[in-house]
This record gives C-alpha cells, structure tokens and sequence, in this order.
C-alpha cells in the first residue's frame, strides 16, 4: 500500500492487530501522543499512557474510550524534567509490566524560554533528550524481555537547526538560542536512535527516529508571534522558499505508528522517517557514528544513569 503525508493512523493500521503487546507513549494526554495511544489502543494494544498530571490521564483514558470502550489503557505520572520523577514511573511500570513491546518517546517541548529542569539540563535537551535517555534505560530490560520490540524517538525536520554543542550542550557558557536549542535536542534524538539500534538491535530491539510534520498541537504553546515571523523567514529562505503544509493530528501521528508496527521496517533499525516512509533528509551529522557513541556516554554521565546490557 502507498502511504505518503496524508495517511493517517486507521490507514496504517488497517488490518494490524496487537493484541498481547504493551505499549508505553510518553506525552499522551494530547496531540500526537493521545492520538498515537488511541490508535494503538484500537488495534488491541495495552497503551500505558504517561502523564504529567492525574486529571489530564483521566481525561486521556475517556478520550481512549469514547472511540474504543473495550480499550485496555491506563496512565502514570512522568514528568520528563525531572529525573527523580522518571525513574518513579519507571520503577512502577516495570513491576507492572515486565515486557514492553513498545515504547514511544514522543513527549517534549519546543522553542521554550532559557530555563532549566529539575535537575539543571537546560529545558529544551534536558526535556526532550536526557528525559527519553533515562526512561529507555530504565525500561530496557522489558523492551529485551519482550524482543521483538521497538522504541520510537519523536525528532523533528527543525534538527536541521543545530548539531550537537558538545562543548557546552546546557548553554552555561553561551547565549541561548531557543531555536538552535530545539534543533540540538531534535539532533540528539536520532544520534540516539541510532545508536540504539546498534546496540540493541542484536537484542531484537529496533528503534526509529521520527518526523512527524507540521501539526497544530500543544507543542507550539511557547511560539510568541516574533517567533512566528522568525520561522516565516527561515521557511521562505529554504531551499523550497516555502513551509511544509500542515497536517491533521492523525495524519501526523501515522507515521509514529508505522514506525512501531510496520513489518517493512524489519532490517531497517535506525532509520529516519518522515511521511509514512524512510527518509534520506535526515542533516549529515545525524549520520556520524562515532557522535551517536559519544552522545550516549555524555548523556549516561549526565543522568547518571548507565544502560544494562543488552
């Protein structure tokens, strides 16, 4: 079947079922997590939704319903900026559910203002990357148990804004930028992926790095309107002079959900997506092994936090 930016989620798991697989989708309360849990949900799959809040969860889970009521889905609470936080919801998942079939990483902010999380990672790597790295971790040993199975890191086109700053990746010592922020920690999910794949994926753990497209979610709650005219300029000096058109959330969200039920992919671990397809428009320095390996052993010191073995 040919899939392309308009397909949605229902179309690309037309026929697929996932009945006996758990799933965890960070970020699904709305946007594209609550429709990537939905639709999963859908096609049979235990949706673990992680949650900032007890009240977005519940008002998850009805969503989840009102279009599956027989939907086996629960939430827990996880807010990404804090490490303490993370390694709570891990903890509690992993007693609950010892095979994890799927994780979805797809949680994160965008062009947030200078700040820093909990544990003092500049907002926007810290949330975004560091977060994701340390619940993968945590979670790694259900992803094993449960081989095959995939984790998918949400990226973003905006990658192409930033490399990694290895000298300074949390701005203590230069001027912040909140859009080269962004596209350093879209950069650091792929690096991420990456070298997942390549260490995991002998485990029969694959991951896939994601971009989703332009959607109108929560995401872009921080965009001031200078911000709006900033992307303008940068979309009109791009090599197609124009802007991605926008899509639906659920077209949005299709491409998540090829990433983790797709049999094409089975060979195609580390992959970046775009559109329902893999994609080459991926930066070149995405593709730099030995700075997906030096990623993953500055984000374990940073959190703390080395990965067992696969």
């Amino acid at each position: 079947m040919g899939y392309g930016e308009q397909t949605t989620t229902d179309e690309v798991l037309e026929g697929v079922r996932l009945d006996g697989v758990t799933a965890v989708v960070t970020g699904a309360s709305t946007g594209l997590g609550l429709e990537t849990s939905s639709a999963l949900a859908a096609a049979g799959a235990h949706v673990v939704l992680a949650v900032r809040d007890t009240a977005k969860g519940e008002t998850a889970v009805a969503t989840i319903r009102e279009r599956s009521p027989d939907a086996s889905v629960e939430f827990g609470i996880l807010d990404l900026a804090s490490l303490a936080s993370i390694r709570e919801f891990a903890g509690a998942t992993l007693v609950a559910h010892p095979r994890i079939g799927l994780l979805v990483n797809n949680a994160g902010v965008m062009f947030t203002p200078f700040g820093h999380t909990a544990d003092g990672f500049e907002l926007q790597f810290g949330t975004n990357h560091l977060g994701h790295f340390l619940l993968t971790a945590l979670l790694a040993p259900a992803l094993v148990a449960a081989a095959p199975s995939r984790v998918v890191n949400l990226s973003s086109g905006g990658h192409r804004a930033s490399d990694i700053h290895w000298d300074d990746p949390n701005y203590q010592t230069r001027d912040y930028d909140k859009f080269e922020s962004y596209g350093q920690s879209k950069t650091a999910n792929i690096l991420f992926t990456r070298e997942l794949d390549r260490r995991f994926g002998p485990a029969g753990v694959h991951a896939f790095a994601v971009h989703p497209g332009m959607i109108v979610t929560e995401l872009g709650r921080h965009m001031t309107r200078d911000d709006r005219k900033v992307l303008a300029e940068k979309f009109a000096s791009s090599p197609t002079g124009t802007a991605p058109r926008y899509k639906e959330v659920a077209q949005g969200a299709a491409t998540s959900v090829w990433a983790a039920v797709a049999p094409e992919l089975e060979g195609h671990g580390g992959a970046y997506l775009a559109d329902v397809e893999r994609s080459d428009d991926d930066a070149p320095w995405t593709r730099d092994a030995d700075a997906a390996a030096r990623l993953w052993t500055l984000s374990e010191e940073l959190v703390g936090q080395p990965f067992p073995a696969p």
